[in-house]
């Protein structure tokens, strides 16, 4: 094994998979070294983050614009509504709405058009998802209390866009969501509609541009420990003979089912700057459940635009939701593209930000798009299938079974109860949400079914 990890292909093993794939339930969290940076906004001339020695310079911003009341009819019961307008922007690909309170949901509805970049057209209301609570850090850890986080919709891919009209519009009595009971709000409940959550905020999203592959570059067959210069784009697929004996060369506990390791493409290929994200990763001891979600950010995206959403979404997550990293574990694309999500190990149990109440020994997917009534692809549930195959048959899992998770406090399960949930599971599982939308939700099972064939069982 020293010797392995010594020669010039065992560095660049060991920067894709982190070992050992298991951690003593003593060292399960591992303490960021440095505090999450808060979530304040870039300013819109454009900041640019800054490059390391492995990735070039990668250019990306977050405006963070305050929203203003709107006149409207003021009778009785007229709902109270703010909003933006601005045509002098910088460019962005991606939106979204934050407020002040992460505990505080915004009960209305969330409007946006943009202004495509070089055409000058506008684009019809597109809604965003305000329905977000239901993801993000457990109650009572460490990046949920960071005093970064801000509550937030989901976000929604727009294309290349420099101008933007949003309206924010409340429909319901707003309510405080409460980590450890079920159904428990605090607010006037009643029939006129709220006031909006305080501190609403634009936020326009620049990803910045595709990177070529750095020199050097190459394909790795396991994390990030190795010399940034050999920083790998992508872990390339093994068959399930291979996967079964590097897992033993590489220290693993051999398992009698484990599926063929997917092609993954790292963080590093899909652009992740290292810089936004909390250094350190934080792990659980084990993954026992998957829990397969939609990104909510729209289906208007080709495959190459991939990589970019990705990063849309990573910003997002960390500069203006106040998340330490990404929230998934995992993303897959509608082509069935597989992406290395949150950093700490592909192999690992690293905790995630995706299913509020059950981060602890599981791991989120997360598809690009939004399957309310809109079909995901074949090639997006066969990834998700692969993905499952193998990273749970690193733990001994059965794709088709049954297992327990403890409730960190949600909106379904009190916190503390032991939960029966399918190994496979979709977010509203956990959490009464509409994620992962009714149309990936019914592919779940054919999923379970094709993990397990490709474990052999």
């Amino acid at each position: 094994m020293r010797g392995f990890l010594a020669s010039s292909i065992g560095v660049t093993c060991a920067a894709a998979l982190a070992l050992p794939l298991t951690l003593p339930a003593a060292a399960a969290p591992a303490p960021a070294s440095a505090p999450a940076p808060a979530p304040a906004a870039q300013p819109a001339s454009g900041a640019r983050s800054a490059s390391t020695t492995a990735v070039p310079d990668l250019p990306g911003s977050t405006q963070s614009l305050p929203l203003t009341p709107r006149t409207r009819d003021r009778t009785l019961g007229a709902a109270p509504e703010q909003g933006l307008t601005r045509a002098d922007v910088h460019r962005f690909s991606l939106v979204g709405v934050t407020w002040s309170d992460p505990d505080t949901e915004l009960r209305g509805q969330v409007q946006v058009r943009t202004r495509a970049t070089g055409t000058g057209e506008w684009s019809g209301w597109q809604d965003i998802d305000t329905h977000n609570e239901d993801h993000g850090a457990d109650p009572g850890t460490a990046e949920r209390d960071s005093g970064h986080v801000h509550g937030s919709t989901a976000p929604l891919w727009v294309g290349d866009s420099d101008g933007v009209d949003v309206r924010v519009r409340a429909t319901g009595a707003a309510t405080r969501t409460v980590g450890n009971t079920v159904g428990n709000t605090v607010g006037n409940i009643d029939e006129q509609p709220s006031s909006l959550p305080t501190g609403l905020h634009l936020e326009l999203v620049d990803p910045g541009a595709a990177q070529a592959p750095t020199a050097g570059a190459r394909p790795a067959t396991t994390n990030r420990t190795a010399t940034p210069r050999l920083a790998a784009t992508e872990i390339p697929a093994l068959s399930k003979q291979a996967t079964e004996r590097e897992l033993v060369a590489l220290g693993g506990k051999a398992q009698p089912y484990i599926g063929p390791r997917p092609r993954i493409v790292t963080r590093h290929g899909w652009g992740a700057d290292e810089k936004l994200r909390e250094k350190g990763f934080v792990y659980t001891k084990k993954v026992k459940a998957a829990f397969v979600h939609h990104t909510a950010t729209g289906n208007n995206y080709r495959c190459s635009q991939a990589p970019s959403v990705i990063r849309g979404i990573y910003r997002y997550h960390v500069k203006s939701s106040g998340w330490r990293d990404i929230g998934y574990n995992f993303l897959v694309d509608k082509c069935g593209t597989i992406y290395e999500g949150r950093a700490g190990g592909v192999a690992k149990a690293v905790m995630g930000a995706h299913t509020l109440g059950f981060n602890t020994n599981s791991m989120g997917i997360a598809v690009l798009g939004t399957f309310g009534s809109a079909k995901p692809s074949s090639a997006a549930v066969t990834a998700i299938a692969k993905l499952t195959a193998w990273k749970l048959g690193l733990y001994g899992v059965n794709p088709r079974g049954k297992t327990y998770l403890k409730s960190g406090g949600g909106n379904l399960y009190r916190k503390g109860k032991n939960v029966r949930l399918n190994v496979i599971s979709g977010h509203r599982d956990g959490f009464a949400t509409e994620c992962p939308g009714r149309q990936l939700y019914g592919k779940l099972g054919s999923a379970r079914s094709t993990s397990a064939r490709y474990q052999g069982r």
